[in-house]
């Protein structure tokens, strides 16, 4: 892994996130996000990408090292929190029964941390090196809403994963641009968390899941651009 991260930081960060679509896809089609299989696997690649990141002395980097370059910026997350919440806007349930759930909501919660370390982090950066913020905050932020079409592999429905792939990209913009104007993973590490964490707690109520997609969408509209005119954060 070291010689083609040194070699190749972009084919480096695209190999971790087929890893990843290739441990979990085929987990979650069959034995869904309750499985504890699914947890174990979660917990393999998230300790494996920590290792990597720490054992080459690559926090800082990755933006694993603090909180944010400013802590009296943290206000900057504030959008990114309120719309932590839309999954719970239409109501309250809890989508499996016993340890189901606890499995469910771990696995969210190292999906958020996952996530963010493989498209924030490894290829996010690997682009910024390669290509400048422009193309780099792009491809980063399609390509995780495209990955969601991978849900179709997992069973999912068609219209179902359009809507998400719609919701991932506004969301893959708001946690590249508060990466690289942050300066720190972990703000888009809780949330992205507590975004998929809440999903195992919606009612399942669809126009309150229509309304929270356009609101995503809404807000990435807005607070993309002004998150643009901030002082960058990140080093290049």
């Amino acid at each position: 892994m070291k010689k083609l991260y040194e070699k190749n930081e972009v084919w480096f960060a695209v190999l971790w996130i087929i890893v990843y679509c290739a441990a979990t896809i085929p987990i979650r089609g069959n034995l869904g996000d309750e499985s504890p299989l699914m947890l174990a696997a979660l917990v393999v690649i998230a300790v494996g990408a920590t290792w990597f990141v720490k054992g080459n002395q690559l926090e800082a980097k990755y933006g694993l090292d603090r909180w944010a370059a400013h802590p009296a910026r943290l206000w900057y997350f504030v959008p990114m929190i309120v719309l932590a919440t839309g999954n719970l806007w239409g109501g309250v349930r809890v989508a499996y029964p016993g340890l189901s759930q606890l499995w469910a909501v771990l696995s969210m919660a190292l999906i958020g941390y996952v996530e963010e370390l493989l498209f924030r982090g490894f290829l996010f950066r690997a682009l910024l090196k390669k290509d400048g913020p422009v193309p780099a905050i792009v491809i980063a932020a399609v390509t995780f809403g495209i990955g969601h079409i991978v849900n179709l592999l997992a069973g999912q429905a068609n219209l179902e994963t359009v809507i998400q792939v719609a919701f991932a990209i506004g969301w893959g913009f708001i946690f590249t641009l508060a990466f690289y104007k942050g300066g720190s993973l972990w703000p888009c590490v809780l949330v992205h968390a507590a975004v998929d964490v809440a999903s195992k707690f919606s009612s399942d109520n669809q126009t309150a899941e229509m309304v929270y997609v356009i609101a995503t969408i809404a807000v990435a509209a807005v607070y993309v651009p002004w998150l643009w005119r901030q002082e960058t954060q990140l080093a290049e």
